[in-house]
C-alpha cells in the first residue's frame, strides 16, 4: 500500500495542512481522513464551512484513488469532477471522511466519500472523478 505516498500528498499540500486534515487509515481502494474542529473552520456560529468540508471530501478521494498496490508510471493526478451534497449542518464537531473507489479504469477513478460527525451521523457526501497519470 502507498501509505507513505498518501501521507506525503496530504501533509505536503498547503490547504489540507491548514485545515488540519490527517490520514487515519488506508486499505486498498479505501482511505479514511479526519479533520478536527477548530474555530477557524466555521462560517456562521459553530457551523463548519462547506468549503472546508468540500476540501476534506476532495482530499479523501485523492487519498483513496492512490490507495493501490500499483503506482502509475506517471506520478500526476487531478480531480476531474466533484459533486458535494450537504445533508445537515456540521456543528462544532470533528469530521471523518471515508472514501471508496467505486470503479477504477485505466486512468480515471470513480469514487464516493461520506463525511460523518463525531456522533456518527452523516453530514455530507461526495462523488468524485479523479485522473491518475
Amino acid at each position: 500500500m502507498n501509505t507513505e505516498l498518501i501521507e506525503g500528498l496530504i501533509s505536503g499540500a498547503p490547504l489540507p495542512s491548514l485545515l488540519g486534515i490527517r490520514l487515519d487509515r488506508c486499505d486498498k481502494d479505501v482511505a479514511v481522513l479526519r479533520m478536527p474542529f477548530k474555530e477557524q473552520l466555521v462560517t456562521i456560529a459553530d457551523v463548519v464551512h462547506g468549503g472546508a468540508i468540500s476540501a476534506l471530501i476532495d482530499t479523501t478521494a485523492t487519498a483513496a484513488a492512490w490507495a493501490t498496490d500499483e503506482l502509475p508510471e506517471n506520478m500526476r493526478g487531478t480531480t476531474v469532477a466533484l459533486t458535494v451534497n450537504f445533508l445537515t449542518a456540521a456543528r462544532a464537531t470533528d469530521l471523518t471522511a471515508t472514501g471508496r473507489v467505486v470503479r477504477r479504469g485505466r486512468s480515471l477513478c470513480f469514487l464516493e466519500v461520506t463525511v460523518t460527525a463525531a456522533d456518527g451521523n452523516a453530514v455530507a457526501t461526495g462523488l468524485i472523478t479523479y485522473k491518475l497519470g
